[in-house]
Parts: C-alpha cells; structure tokens; sequence
C-alpha cells in the first residue's frame, strides 16, 4: 500500500488564494493545537485562549493575499496569536513594569539546591507557572517556550531588555518557592 504524500503548506495556502475551503481546512488543522497552546500558556481562561486562536485565524484567512510569499505561515501565525494574547493581557490592564533604575540580582547567586527544584516534576512546574502573576507568566513563557529573546520580548511588550531579564528571574525565583512550599524536597 502507497504512502499518501502530505499536501504542502504552500500547496494549501494555493488553495486558499483559489477559495477553496480545503485549502483554509487544512491549514487550520494542521496548526490550530500548536497555535492554541502557544496562547494558553499565556492567557490561562481556556475560553479566552480559544477565543484569541479564532480571532486570529480568522484575521489571517480574511485577507488570503497576504499568505502570498510566507516562508513559514505557523510562525507568522504563532506571532500574530502571541501578538493578540499579549493585547488581551493589555486590555486587562496587565502592567509590565518597567525596572530600568532598579538594581539585579548576580547570576552568580546560583543555588544548586535551588536549581534541583526547578528540575522537579513537570505537573508541579506547570501549575507553579499558572499561579505567576500574569506579567511573570508571560515573561516567562514568550522566554521559554515560545524561544523569543529578551530583546524581542522587551520591544514586543514596551519594556526595557533589563525589566524582561528580572522578570524573568523572578518568575523563576517564584516558582522555586512555590514548589519549596510544597515541600517537594524535603
């Protein structure tokens, strides 16, 4: 039995531009859980996660030409998906503060025990990130799931690199103690 070839992001996006359902189908299938999870990571409300993947497909399958030439549509899309969830926490008035005038913490503050912990199980890491305040979380997961640099995340939210590195720091710093009081380790 013949393998089935898969249809190509540029063959459905093609598709798209000729009107054909199939076309917008295929796409959404293949990338609404990755673009959903992208968001719920920083909008917690599944129903408000939800409704930022819809908005956002549907924004992108309302103008088809602008698909034209996309070298990669899921990470168009995944930033256009971060891009509203980021404007939703605004609208909530979400602050990031800035911290330029503040003094950081030295990485050569490393606590091994500390570290340890932040290695623990994943279930307790995922619940320590959904209790972070939303800018923490946000912070924290643009860094590291959504692989963004911190200058990206700075221009990205209005904020200085510096104010994303502490915010960073402590989100994580946060976690620990989350997971400290649980006493996980003891």
């Amino acid at each position: 039995m013949q393998q089935k070839e898969q249809i190509t992001d540029q063959e459905l996006i093609v598709m798209c531009l000729q009107g054909k359902d199939s076309g917008y189908t295929g796409l959404y299938n293949r990338y609404a859980r990755r673009i959903y999870n992208s968001v719920s990571r920083l909008i917690v409300h599944s129903g408000e996660a939800e409704d930022i993947l819809q908005e956002t497909f549907f924004t992108v399958f309302s103008e088809p030409e602008k698909l034209k030439g996309l070298v990669s549509f899921e990470a168009w899309v995944r930033r256009m998906a971060v891009n509203k969830a980021i404007n939703h926490l605004r609208k909530r008035k979400i602050a990031f503060t800035d911290l330029t005038d503040m003094e950081i913490a030295a990485e050569e503050d490393y606590d091994a025990e500390e570290h340890e912990i932040f290695e623990c199980r994943v279930e307790d890491v995922k619940r320590s990130i959904n209790d972070l305040p939303d800018g923490y979380r946000t912070i924290l997961n643009l860094y590291l799931f959504e692989k963004m640099n911190q200058e990206e995340i700075a221009a990205m939210l209005g904020i200085s690199r510096i104010t994303v590195r502490t915010q960073y720091h402590r989100a994580k710093k946060k976690i620990i103690e989350n997971l400290k009081d649980r006493s996980y380790y003891e």
